[in-house]
């Protein structure tokens, strides 16, 4: 599970820079698009983590669903 959370976790970040180096409008949707899923996902795997009474700092939970709230609104806006 935490190699899953790392790999989603930053696929985010990766996903965002390219998304910045867009050739067109599309494509900088369709970037940070895929940042939300992995954002989502990286959610899921937080989840998991509190379902299987493992500690998972509530800072955490909360930035995660605040970049879901962040990217659903750069892609609307865009």
């Amino acid at each position: 599970m935490a190699s899953q959370l790392l790999r989603s976790g930053t696929s985010i970040g990766a996903n965002t820079r390219e998304a910045q180096r867009g050739v067109s409008t599309k494509d900088f949707k369709n970037k940070f698009g895929i940042a939300l899923k992995e954002a989502d996902e990286t959610k899921y795997w937080l989840e998991i983590l509190e379902a299987t009474n493992r500690e998972v700092p509530k800072e955490m939970m909360n930035k995660c669903e605040e970049l879901i709230r962040i990217l659903v609104a750069i892609i609307k806006n865009s």
